[in-house]
């Protein structure tokens, strides 16, 4: 394939693009479907009914877990792979 790639760093972008993609489709069930179905979903959760408490609260939560996950993993990725940035307050 690439011939001027080095290995690593193939497998570095292949493994980036399946996290981004898994991530997405969370992003995308959080955003969309349960969106889609609130109504549908006439349960209480934490004393208040669960579509407006995902509205408000739980997308949110859902949207920084997202965010913190990828920055944990792509650190723990870029580090077995070998191109990590140096540090530049070190």
């Amino acid at each position: 394939m690439n011939k001027g790639v080095p290995s690593d760093r193939r497998r570095h972008w292949q493994r980036n693009r399946r996290l981004t993609a898994l991530l997405l489709v969370l992003w995308f069930l959080v955003s969309f479907v349960c969106a889609f179905f609130a109504r549908a979903l006439s349960f209480e959760f934490f004393g208040w009914p669960f579509s407006f408490w995902m509205a408000a609260q739980g997308a949110l939560l859902v949207y920084l877990a997202l965010v913190g996950f990828y920055a944990w993993r792509m650190r723990r990725l870029d580090a077995e792979c070998g191109v990590q940035e140096e540090d530049e307050l070190a």
